[in-house]
Protein backbone atom coordinates (compact mmCIF):
# COMPACT_ATOMS: atom_id res chain seq x y z
CA UNK A 1 0.00 0.00 0.00
CA UNK A 2 1.44 3.43 -0.92
CA UNK A 3 2.69 5.57 1.94
CA UNK A 4 0.28 8.31 2.98
CA UNK A 5 1.69 11.23 4.95
CA UNK A 6 -0.78 12.48 7.55
CA UNK A 7 -0.78 15.29 10.08
CA UNK A 8 -0.83 12.71 12.89
CA UNK A 9 2.29 11.02 11.50
CA UNK A 10 4.15 14.33 11.29
CA UNK A 11 3.06 15.20 14.82
CA UNK A 12 4.38 11.84 16.06
CA UNK A 13 7.74 12.47 14.40
CA UNK A 14 7.93 15.96 15.89
CA UNK A 15 7.24 14.56 19.36
CA UNK A 16 9.98 11.93 19.00
CA UNK A 17 12.43 14.58 17.77
CA UNK A 18 11.54 16.78 20.75
CA UNK A 19 12.35 13.85 23.04
CA UNK A 20 15.55 13.12 21.05
CA UNK A 21 14.35 9.51 20.80
CA UNK A 22 16.60 8.44 17.94
CA UNK A 23 16.01 4.71 18.24
CA UNK A 24 12.24 5.11 18.01
CA UNK A 25 12.62 7.38 14.97
CA UNK A 26 14.90 4.89 13.21
CA UNK A 27 12.43 2.08 13.86
CA UNK A 28 9.53 4.20 12.61
CA UNK A 29 11.23 5.33 9.39
CA UNK A 30 13.66 2.57 8.42
CA UNK A 31 11.30 0.82 5.99
CA UNK A 32 10.19 4.00 4.20
CA UNK A 33 11.31 4.86 0.67
CA UNK A 34 13.69 7.80 0.36
CA UNK A 35 11.00 9.74 -1.52
CA UNK A 36 8.74 9.35 1.52
CA UNK A 37 11.55 10.58 3.76
CA UNK A 38 11.90 13.64 1.52
CA UNK A 39 8.19 14.31 1.80
CA UNK A 40 8.48 14.17 5.59
CA UNK A 41 11.51 16.48 5.64
CA UNK A 42 9.65 19.12 3.64
CA UNK A 43 6.87 19.17 6.25
CA UNK A 44 9.21 19.59 9.22
CA UNK A 45 10.77 22.75 10.62
CA UNK A 46 14.38 23.34 9.60
CA UNK A 47 15.83 22.24 12.95
CA UNK A 48 13.76 19.05 12.97
CA UNK A 49 14.65 18.22 9.37
CA UNK A 50 18.35 18.73 10.12
CA UNK A 51 18.11 16.45 13.17
CA UNK A 52 16.52 13.72 11.06
CA UNK A 53 19.18 14.04 8.32
CA UNK A 54 21.95 13.60 10.88
CA UNK A 55 20.15 10.73 12.61
CA UNK A 56 19.37 8.44 9.67
CA UNK A 57 21.86 6.50 7.57
CA UNK A 58 23.42 8.33 4.62
CA UNK A 59 22.37 5.66 2.12
CA UNK A 60 18.78 6.76 2.83
CA UNK A 61 19.17 10.49 3.46
CA UNK A 62 21.41 11.11 0.43
CA UNK A 63 18.69 10.03 -2.00
CA UNK A 64 16.10 11.90 0.08
CA UNK A 65 18.15 15.09 -0.32
CA UNK A 66 17.92 14.77 -4.10
CA UNK A 67 14.13 14.55 -3.89
CA UNK A 68 13.77 17.74 -1.86
CA UNK A 69 12.65 21.07 -3.22
CA UNK A 70 15.73 23.16 -4.08
CA UNK A 71 15.04 25.75 -1.40
CA UNK A 72 14.57 23.13 1.33
CA UNK A 73 17.74 21.31 0.31
CA UNK A 74 19.69 24.58 0.28
CA UNK A 75 18.65 25.37 3.85
CA UNK A 76 19.72 21.91 5.03
CA UNK A 77 23.06 21.97 3.20
CA UNK A 78 23.85 25.41 4.63
CA UNK A 79 23.73 23.89 8.12
CA UNK A 80 25.73 20.73 7.39
CA UNK A 81 29.51 20.68 7.72
CA UNK A 82 31.68 19.90 4.66
CA UNK A 83 32.44 16.50 6.19
CA UNK A 84 28.73 15.74 6.66
CA UNK A 85 27.94 16.81 3.09
CA UNK A 86 30.80 14.67 1.77
CA UNK A 87 29.37 11.68 3.63
CA UNK A 88 26.06 12.15 1.82
CA UNK A 89 27.79 12.55 -1.56
CA UNK A 90 29.66 9.27 -1.13
CA UNK A 91 26.32 7.43 -1.31
CA UNK A 92 25.12 9.17 -4.48
CA UNK A 93 25.82 8.49 -8.14
CA UNK A 94 28.28 10.97 -9.58
CA UNK A 95 25.67 12.95 -11.54
CA UNK A 96 23.53 13.56 -8.45
CA UNK A 97 26.59 14.30 -6.32
CA UNK A 98 27.80 16.85 -8.88
CA UNK A 99 24.39 18.53 -8.86
CA UNK A 100 24.58 19.01 -5.10
CA UNK A 101 28.17 20.30 -5.19
CA UNK A 102 27.16 22.81 -7.89
CA UNK A 103 24.54 24.22 -5.51
CA UNK A 104 27.12 24.92 -2.79
CA UNK A 105 28.98 28.19 -2.34
CA UNK A 106 32.24 28.17 -4.28
CA UNK A 107 34.35 28.64 -1.16
CA UNK A 108 33.24 25.32 0.34
CA UNK A 109 32.94 23.22 -2.83
CA UNK A 110 36.60 22.21 -2.81
CA UNK A 111 36.52 21.60 0.93
CA UNK A 112 33.61 19.19 0.50
CA UNK A 113 35.32 17.37 -2.37
CA UNK A 114 38.50 17.02 -0.31
CA UNK A 115 36.48 15.29 2.44
CA UNK A 116 35.22 12.53 0.09
CA UNK A 117 37.16 9.39 0.97
CA UNK A 118 36.79 7.70 -2.41
CA UNK A 119 39.31 9.61 -4.54
CA UNK A 120 37.99 8.19 -7.82
CA UNK A 121 34.44 9.23 -6.90
CA UNK A 122 35.67 12.72 -6.05
CA UNK A 123 37.60 12.99 -9.33
CA UNK A 124 34.52 11.93 -11.30
CA UNK A 125 32.45 14.62 -9.58
CA UNK A 126 35.04 17.28 -10.44
CA UNK A 127 35.06 16.09 -14.06
CA UNK A 128 31.28 16.47 -14.36
CA UNK A 129 31.42 19.97 -12.86
CA UNK A 130 33.77 21.06 -15.65
CA UNK A 131 31.23 20.41 -18.41
CA UNK A 132 28.95 23.19 -19.61
CA UNK A 133 25.42 23.24 -18.24
CA UNK A 134 22.72 21.89 -20.56
CA UNK A 135 25.12 19.37 -22.12
CA UNK A 136 25.28 15.59 -21.92
CA UNK A 137 28.59 15.84 -20.08
CA UNK A 138 26.97 17.67 -17.18
CA UNK A 139 23.92 15.39 -17.22
CA UNK A 140 25.66 12.01 -17.39
CA UNK A 141 26.73 9.68 -14.59
CA UNK A 142 30.10 7.98 -14.60
CA UNK A 143 28.73 4.71 -13.18
CA UNK A 144 28.21 2.08 -15.89
CA UNK A 145 29.13 -1.46 -16.88
CA UNK A 146 31.57 -1.78 -19.78
CA UNK A 147 33.52 -4.72 -21.17
CA UNK A 148 36.28 -5.05 -23.74
CA UNK A 149 35.63 -6.82 -27.02
CA UNK A 150 38.81 -8.89 -26.56
CA UNK A 151 37.56 -10.53 -23.35
CA UNK A 152 36.06 -14.00 -23.16
CA UNK A 153 32.50 -14.47 -21.90
CA UNK A 154 33.81 -15.96 -18.63
CA UNK A 155 36.17 -13.04 -18.02
CA UNK A 156 33.44 -10.62 -18.99
CA UNK A 157 31.03 -12.02 -16.39
CA UNK A 158 33.67 -11.76 -13.63
CA UNK A 159 34.42 -8.13 -14.53
CA UNK A 160 30.72 -7.26 -14.76
CA UNK A 161 30.15 -8.55 -11.24
CA UNK A 162 32.89 -6.28 -9.95
CA UNK A 163 31.65 -3.20 -11.81
CA UNK A 164 27.98 -3.77 -10.97
CA UNK A 165 28.71 -3.23 -7.26
CA UNK A 166 28.95 0.50 -7.93
CA UNK A 167 26.02 0.76 -10.36
CA UNK A 168 22.50 1.26 -9.02
CA UNK A 169 20.78 -0.05 -12.16
CA UNK A 170 22.35 -1.95 -15.03
CA UNK A 171 20.40 -0.76 -18.07
CA UNK A 172 22.95 -1.75 -20.68
CA UNK A 173 26.35 -3.40 -21.08
CA UNK A 174 28.66 -1.39 -23.31
CA UNK A 175 31.56 -2.79 -25.33
CA UNK A 176 34.80 -0.91 -25.98
CA UNK A 177 38.03 -1.62 -27.81
CA UNK A 178 41.42 -1.82 -26.09
CA UNK A 179 41.66 2.01 -26.08
CA UNK A 180 38.28 2.47 -24.39
CA UNK A 181 36.44 3.64 -27.51
CA UNK A 182 32.77 2.65 -27.70
CA UNK A 183 32.24 -0.09 -30.28
CA UNK A 184 28.81 -1.51 -29.40
CA UNK A 185 26.59 -3.03 -26.77
CA UNK A 186 26.12 -6.50 -25.34
CA UNK A 187 22.83 -8.35 -25.06
CA UNK A 188 22.41 -10.14 -21.75
CA UNK A 189 20.65 -12.97 -23.58
CA UNK A 190 23.60 -13.43 -25.97
CA UNK A 191 25.99 -13.33 -23.03
CA UNK A 192 24.11 -16.04 -21.12
CA UNK A 193 23.73 -18.36 -24.11
CA UNK A 194 27.29 -18.07 -25.41
CA UNK A 195 30.10 -20.45 -24.50
CA UNK A 196 32.41 -19.28 -21.70
CA UNK A 197 35.38 -19.27 -24.07
CA UNK A 198 33.62 -17.22 -26.75
CA UNK A 199 35.12 -13.78 -27.36
CA UNK A 200 32.88 -10.77 -26.77
CA UNK A 201 33.84 -9.58 -30.27
CA UNK A 202 31.86 -12.52 -31.65
CA UNK A 203 28.58 -11.82 -29.85
CA UNK A 204 28.31 -8.07 -29.24
CA UNK A 205 26.00 -5.79 -31.24
CA UNK A 206 28.04 -3.15 -33.12
CA UNK A 207 25.10 -0.79 -33.60
CA UNK A 208 24.58 1.49 -30.61
CA UNK A 209 23.05 4.95 -30.25
CA UNK A 210 25.23 7.43 -28.37
CA UNK A 211 25.78 11.13 -27.74
CA UNK A 212 28.91 13.19 -27.12
CA UNK A 213 29.72 15.15 -23.98
CA UNK A 214 28.86 18.36 -25.86
CA UNK A 215 25.43 17.24 -27.13
CA UNK A 216 22.72 19.54 -25.78
CA UNK A 217 20.22 18.06 -23.34
CA UNK A 218 17.29 18.77 -25.65
CA UNK A 219 18.93 16.65 -28.35
CA UNK A 220 19.67 13.87 -25.85
CA UNK A 221 16.00 13.85 -24.83
CA UNK A 222 14.90 13.79 -28.47
CA UNK A 223 17.15 10.82 -29.31
CA UNK A 224 16.09 8.82 -26.25
CA UNK A 225 12.43 9.51 -26.97
CA UNK A 226 12.74 8.67 -30.67
CA UNK A 227 14.46 5.33 -30.10
CA UNK A 228 12.67 4.51 -26.81
CA UNK A 229 15.93 4.17 -24.87
CA UNK A 230 16.25 3.57 -21.13
CA UNK A 231 19.87 4.71 -21.19
CA UNK A 232 22.32 6.14 -23.69
CA UNK A 233 26.14 6.08 -23.58
CA UNK A 234 28.20 9.28 -23.70
CA UNK A 235 31.55 9.53 -25.47
CA UNK A 236 34.20 12.26 -25.59
CA UNK A 237 35.68 13.94 -28.67
CA UNK A 238 37.80 10.86 -29.41
CA UNK A 239 34.94 8.39 -29.07
CA UNK A 240 36.04 7.09 -25.67
CA UNK A 241 33.17 5.94 -23.45
CA UNK A 242 33.01 8.29 -20.45
CA UNK A 243 29.50 7.89 -19.00
CA UNK A 244 25.82 7.20 -19.51
CA UNK A 245 22.54 9.06 -19.21
CA UNK A 246 19.55 7.18 -17.85
CA UNK A 247 15.86 7.76 -18.42
CA UNK A 248 15.26 9.16 -14.92
CA UNK A 249 17.76 11.96 -15.62
CA UNK A 250 15.96 12.82 -18.86
CA UNK A 251 12.55 12.76 -17.17
CA UNK A 252 13.84 15.24 -14.58
CA UNK A 253 15.25 17.44 -17.34
CA UNK A 254 12.00 17.37 -19.34
CA UNK A 255 10.01 18.18 -16.20
CA UNK A 256 12.24 21.17 -15.43
CA UNK A 257 12.01 22.40 -19.02
CA UNK A 258 8.22 22.02 -19.03
CA UNK A 259 7.93 24.03 -15.83
CA UNK A 260 10.20 26.75 -17.23
CA UNK A 261 8.28 26.89 -20.53
CA UNK A 262 4.96 27.01 -18.68
CA UNK A 263 6.17 29.96 -16.63
CA UNK A 264 7.50 31.72 -19.72
CA UNK A 265 4.16 31.18 -21.44
CA UNK A 266 2.44 32.69 -18.40
CA UNK A 267 4.73 35.72 -18.46
CA UNK A 268 7.16 34.77 -15.69
CA UNK A 269 10.74 35.43 -16.69
CA UNK A 270 12.59 33.15 -14.25
CA UNK A 271 12.14 29.93 -12.32
CA UNK A 272 10.14 30.67 -9.16
CA UNK A 273 8.01 28.75 -6.72
CA UNK A 274 4.78 29.71 -5.00
CA UNK A 275 6.51 30.04 -1.62
CA UNK A 276 9.36 32.27 -2.89
CA UNK A 277 9.76 35.75 -1.46
CA UNK A 278 7.64 38.66 -2.66
CA UNK A 279 10.75 40.28 -4.15
CA UNK A 280 11.66 37.18 -6.18
CA UNK A 281 8.11 36.80 -7.46
CA UNK A 282 7.96 40.49 -8.35
CA UNK A 283 11.22 40.33 -10.33
CA UNK A 284 9.90 37.36 -12.26
CA UNK A 285 6.52 38.87 -13.13
CA UNK A 286 7.03 42.62 -13.41
CA UNK A 287 8.97 42.75 -16.73
CA UNK A 288 6.12 41.06 -18.59
CA UNK A 289 3.51 43.17 -16.85
CA UNK A 290 5.43 46.25 -18.01
CA UNK A 291 5.38 44.83 -21.55
CA UNK A 292 1.62 44.37 -21.26
CA UNK A 293 1.27 47.94 -20.01
CA UNK A 294 3.24 49.25 -22.98
CA UNK A 295 1.09 47.22 -25.34
CA UNK A 296 -2.07 48.52 -23.71
CA UNK A 297 -0.88 52.12 -23.98
CA UNK A 298 -0.03 51.49 -27.62
CA UNK A 299 -3.58 50.31 -28.25
CA UNK A 300 -4.92 53.45 -26.55
CA UNK A 301 -2.89 55.74 -28.81
CA UNK A 302 -3.99 53.79 -31.88
CA UNK A 303 -7.63 54.25 -30.89
CA UNK A 304 -7.04 57.96 -30.31
CA UNK A 305 -5.80 58.20 -33.89
CA UNK A 306 -9.21 56.96 -35.05
CA UNK A 307 -11.24 59.27 -32.81
CA UNK A 308 -13.35 60.41 -35.75
CA UNK A 309 -14.36 56.82 -36.47
CA UNK A 310 -15.53 56.32 -32.90
CA UNK A 311 -17.58 59.52 -33.08
CA UNK A 312 -19.34 58.50 -36.31
CA UNK A 313 -19.58 54.78 -35.53
CA UNK A 314 -19.53 54.42 -31.72
CA UNK A 315 -20.58 50.79 -32.09
CA UNK A 316 -17.01 50.00 -33.18
CA UNK A 317 -15.78 50.77 -29.68
CA UNK A 318 -17.77 47.87 -28.25
CA UNK A 319 -16.15 45.40 -30.65
CA UNK A 320 -12.52 46.32 -29.83
CA UNK A 321 -12.31 43.79 -26.93
CA UNK A 322 -13.60 41.09 -29.30
CA UNK A 323 -10.95 41.88 -31.93
CA UNK A 324 -8.17 42.04 -29.32
CA UNK A 325 -9.29 38.74 -27.76
CA UNK A 326 -9.43 36.96 -31.12
CA UNK A 327 -5.98 38.29 -32.05
CA UNK A 328 -4.48 37.10 -28.76
CA UNK A 329 -6.22 33.71 -28.79
CA UNK A 330 -5.28 32.86 -32.37
CA UNK A 331 -1.69 33.97 -31.81
CA UNK A 332 -1.31 31.88 -28.65
CA UNK A 333 -2.87 28.83 -30.35
CA UNK A 334 -0.52 29.07 -33.33
CA UNK A 335 2.58 29.71 -31.23
CA UNK A 336 1.75 26.89 -28.79
CA UNK A 337 1.57 24.37 -31.65
CA UNK A 338 4.84 25.60 -33.15
CA UNK A 339 6.67 25.66 -29.79
CA UNK A 340 5.52 22.11 -29.13
CA UNK A 341 6.66 21.08 -32.60
CA UNK A 342 10.06 22.70 -32.11
CA UNK A 343 10.49 20.92 -28.80
CA UNK A 344 9.68 17.57 -30.44
CA UNK A 345 11.66 18.36 -33.60
CA UNK A 346 8.51 18.07 -35.70
CA UNK A 347 8.71 21.47 -37.40
CA UNK A 348 10.25 20.55 -40.73
CA UNK A 349 9.93 21.54 -44.36
CA UNK A 350 10.05 24.96 -45.99
CA UNK A 351 8.73 28.12 -44.36
CA UNK A 352 6.73 28.85 -47.51
CA UNK A 353 4.72 25.64 -47.20
CA UNK A 354 4.06 26.42 -43.55
CA UNK A 355 2.98 29.91 -44.59
CA UNK A 356 0.44 28.48 -47.03
CA UNK A 357 -0.84 26.05 -44.41
CA UNK A 358 -1.29 28.76 -41.77
CA UNK A 359 -2.97 31.13 -44.21
CA UNK A 360 -5.36 28.37 -45.31
CA UNK A 361 -6.20 27.45 -41.72
CA UNK A 362 -6.67 31.11 -40.76
CA UNK A 363 -8.96 31.67 -43.77
CA UNK A 364 -11.20 28.78 -42.82
CA UNK A 365 -11.42 29.86 -39.16
CA UNK A 366 -11.77 33.56 -40.06
CA UNK A 367 -14.57 32.98 -42.59
CA UNK A 368 -16.47 30.72 -40.16
CA UNK A 369 -16.23 33.26 -37.33
CA UNK A 370 -16.99 36.17 -39.69
CA UNK A 371 -20.19 34.47 -40.83
CA UNK A 372 -21.21 34.04 -37.19
CA UNK A 373 -20.59 37.78 -36.58
CA UNK A 374 -22.77 38.71 -39.56
CA UNK A 375 -25.54 36.38 -38.36
CA UNK A 376 -25.30 37.89 -34.87
CA UNK A 377 -25.52 41.43 -36.34
CA UNK A 378 -28.58 40.47 -38.38
CA UNK A 379 -30.35 39.04 -35.32
CA UNK A 380 -29.39 42.07 -33.21
CA UNK A 381 -30.63 44.51 -35.89
CA UNK A 382 -27.16 45.92 -36.46
CA UNK A 383 -26.20 47.84 -39.62
CA UNK A 384 -25.13 45.15 -42.09
CA UNK A 385 -22.23 47.25 -43.37
CA UNK A 386 -20.89 47.48 -39.82
CA UNK A 387 -21.26 43.69 -39.40
CA UNK A 388 -19.43 43.08 -42.68
CA UNK A 389 -16.69 45.50 -41.56
CA UNK A 390 -16.23 43.64 -38.31
CA UNK A 391 -16.22 40.28 -40.12
CA UNK A 392 -13.57 41.41 -42.64
CA UNK A 393 -11.50 42.91 -39.83
CA UNK A 394 -11.71 39.71 -37.84
CA UNK A 395 -10.66 37.63 -40.85
CA UNK A 396 -7.64 39.90 -41.42
CA UNK A 397 -6.68 39.90 -37.76
CA UNK A 398 -6.90 36.11 -37.54
CA UNK A 399 -4.61 35.69 -40.56
CA UNK A 400 -2.01 38.16 -39.28
CA UNK A 401 -2.13 36.77 -35.73
CA UNK A 402 -1.71 33.21 -36.98
CA UNK A 403 1.33 34.23 -39.02
CA UNK A 404 2.88 36.11 -36.10
CA UNK A 405 2.19 33.18 -33.78
CA UNK A 406 3.82 30.83 -36.26
CA UNK A 407 6.91 32.69 -37.34
CA UNK A 408 7.96 34.46 -34.14
CA UNK A 409 8.72 31.15 -32.32
CA UNK A 410 10.60 29.84 -35.38
CA UNK A 411 12.68 33.02 -35.62
CA UNK A 412 13.39 33.01 -31.87
CA UNK A 413 14.46 29.36 -32.05
CA UNK A 414 16.85 30.08 -34.92
CA UNK A 415 18.33 32.97 -32.94
CA UNK A 416 18.97 30.66 -29.97
CA UNK A 417 16.19 32.14 -27.82
CA UNK A 418 13.72 29.87 -26.03
CA UNK A 419 10.62 29.93 -28.30
CA UNK A 420 8.35 29.28 -25.30
CA UNK A 421 8.59 33.00 -24.64
CA UNK A 422 6.40 33.47 -27.72
CA UNK A 423 3.37 31.70 -26.24
CA UNK A 424 2.78 34.25 -23.51
CA UNK A 425 2.40 38.03 -23.15
CA UNK A 426 4.87 38.68 -25.99
CA UNK A 427 2.51 37.26 -28.61
CA UNK A 428 -0.66 38.45 -26.86
CA UNK A 429 0.55 42.04 -26.56
CA UNK A 430 1.91 42.30 -30.11
CA UNK A 431 -1.24 40.80 -31.58
CA UNK A 432 -3.44 43.13 -29.53
CA UNK A 433 -1.66 46.13 -31.06
CA UNK A 434 -1.76 44.76 -34.62
CA UNK A 435 -5.37 43.65 -34.13
CA UNK A 436 -6.63 47.05 -32.98
CA UNK A 437 -4.75 48.83 -35.75
CA UNK A 438 -6.09 46.51 -38.47
CA UNK A 439 -9.62 46.75 -37.09
CA UNK A 440 -9.80 50.53 -37.31
CA UNK A 441 -7.81 50.78 -40.55
CA UNK A 442 -10.09 48.32 -42.33
CA UNK A 443 -13.14 50.01 -40.79
CA UNK A 444 -11.88 53.32 -42.21
CA UNK A 445 -11.61 51.80 -45.70
CA UNK A 446 -14.97 49.98 -45.67
CA UNK A 447 -17.07 52.58 -43.84
CA UNK A 448 -15.37 55.53 -45.56
CA UNK A 449 -14.54 57.97 -42.77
Amino acid sequence: MPFQLTADFIEKIEQLIAKKDGSALRELLHELHFADIAEILEELKSDDALYLIKLLESDLTSDALMELDDDVREKILDRLSPKEIAKELEELDTDDAADIVAELDEEIQQEVIDKIKDEEHAADIVELLNYDDNTAGALMAKELVKVKETWSVAGCVREMRRQAENVTRVHSIYVTDKDGKLTGRLSLKDLLTASEKTKISEVFIPKVDYVTVHTENEEVARIMQKYDLEAIPVVDEEGILVGRITIDDIVDFIKDEAEKDYQLAAGISQDVEADDSVWELTRARLPWLVLGLIGGLGSVYIMQGFEEALERFPVLFFFTPLIAAMAGNVGVQSSAIIVQGLANDNVKGSLFNRLLKEVGLALINGIALGVLVIIFGFIAGQDQLVSITIAISMLSVIIVSALIGTFVPIILDRKGIDPAIATGPFITTSNDIFGIFLFFYISKIVLGF
